[in-house]
């Protein structure tokens, strides 16, 4: 593929089509923050629709006893002939007694925006009189995309953390003294991961937001630092700035070596500490992920957009020497991302190749006219396009098994690649469609 000098040159540009949000509903944040947070239990209250997409998307965990259930609302209930608060009352009082939790969050759905259903107006009197708190967030698929549901937990989350009295600090105390808070929820093994990796530069970590449990939530006080894990975490990043006082380091997101450099050095350059040995660590990483980046080496990527993770993705996979024809994105706060996408321009500019477009809140249908006539190798995408792309002798891969797969850090690098280069291993060909031949490579 010839690129023009001027192509090269250009800056980011973006553009936004339908509004329509061609995602995974948000509600299902719940698959991953109910095991995330041990001592918590997940109230959605929503219609028998809701409830059949949590029995199907996470229904294999049925036998588990998971700490999560439905409020599924009536015809009575959307009538308002039915009390709200005694019904919700009831609920939580049987979750009291069976599962004893030391939270119970109230999952809002489009349902309850629709009815306008005051669950932050109940919500306090009912903590009051159960004696647990409750935490409502609004995690419904009419104002947010997939994994923004996590978001939208979080930042009600950071609302109930304990603020912290801080003694005066002396003139000549530093950033460096200053505690740093991480939000975005991530596996156990990555947060130790990162933790060893920031705390050997000497970053004082002061906790996790979420943490394993609870009762385990870091306090909070005035000028504390944070920093965000995930690209989908804008309106967590805001609570934290203008309700809790904190202040935010904007940085890369750690995804790929490249971002976790990026972000480790950004964070040691605003606490004032030393990073001296980051990029020999990163040259390592790159260095044993070569066999893999030079089998992917000028292969086309096109993203449809669906899990918010699409930017940071593609400019690891053009630093690894691919080719992305567009980035498709439900959603972009550029205050947010503004570090990832300045990453981005800059790792284009590196290797030699043109800024893809970034489209927000991409039409499907244009973007399908798009991919046939740019025929890239793989198309990454949500799974309802994925069999009728294939149908077509595209490859794909699924969005959401980057956001369940581990991508974080440098040791994951590996994890992204392996996605990616998977579906690339064979090469199908529908020149017969009762037929299918596979390259054996």
């Amino acid at each position: 593929m010839s690129i023009q000098s001027t192509e090269i040159n250009k800056p980011l540009s973006f553009e936004c089509e339908t509004g329509n949000y061609h995602t995974f509903c948000p509600i299902s944040c719940v698959s991953w923050l109910y095991q995330k947070i041990e001592d918590s239990f997940f109230l959605v209250i929503g219609t028998k629709t809701c409830g059949y997409f949590l029995q199907n998307a996470l229904g294999v965990m049925i036998f588990a006893e998971p700490r999560y259930a439905m409020a599924e609302l009536e015809e009575a209930d959307i009538s308002a002939h039915l009390n709200d608060y005694a019904e919700l009352k009831r609920l939580c009082q049987v979750i009291q007694k069976d599962r004893n939790p030391s939270v119970i969050f109230w999952i809002g759905t489009c349902t309850t925006e629709i009815i306008k259903m005051d669950l932050e107006g109940i919500a306090p009197k009912l903590e009051a009189e159960l004696g647990i708190p409750i935490i409502v967030a609004r995690a419904n698929g009419l104002d947010y995309a997939f994994t923004q549901g996590e978001d939208t937990v979080l930042a009600a989350l950071a609302q109930s953390c304990h603020s912290r009295v801080e003694k005066l600090k002396s003139q000549s105390s530093t950033n460096s003294d200053s505690r740093l808070i991480l939000f975005g929820s991530i596996p156990d093994p990555i947060v130790k991961e990162l933790t060893i990796e920031l705390e050997e530069y000497g970053v004082k970590i002061g906790g996790w937001l979420p943490g394993k449990r609870y009762t385990e939530l870091p306090q909070l006080a005035d000028g504390d630092f944070v920093c965000g894990i995930h690209p989908y975490l804008s309106r967590t990043a805001t609570t934290l700035m203008r309700r809790r006082k904190c202040r935010l380091i904007g940085a890369p997101f750690p995804i790929g070596p490249d971002g976790t450099k990026a972000w480790i050095e950004k964070i040691c350059s605003v606490l004032n500490l030393s990073s001296v040995g980051l990029t020999e660590k990163e040259a390592k990483v790159w260095k044993s992920l070569k066999p893999l980046t030079d089998k992917l080496k000028d292969k086309s990527v096109f993203f449809m957009g669906d899990n918010l993770l699409e930017i940071s993705l593609a400019r690891f996979l053009i630093r690894c020497g691919m080719i992305v024809y567009e980035i498709g994105i439900p959603y972009l706060d550029k205050r947010y991302q503004a570090a990832e996408l300045a990453l981005l321009e800059k790792t284009c500019l590196e290797q030699g190749q043109f800024i893809p477009m970034i489209v927000e809140k991409p039409d499907n249908y244009n973007q399908i006219d798009r991919i046939k006539d740019l025929q890239p190798d793989l198309v990454i995408t949500g799974m309802a396009n994925a069999n009728p792309l294939e149908a077509r002798g595209l490859r794909t891969k699924w969005s959401v098994e980057f956001t369940f797969a581990h991508v974080h850090g440098f040791k994951n690098a590996h994890n992204i690649l392996e996605l990616i280069s998977r579906p690339l291993r064979y090469l199908p060909k529908l020149e017969d469609m009762n037929q299918l031949e596979y390259a054996t490579n």
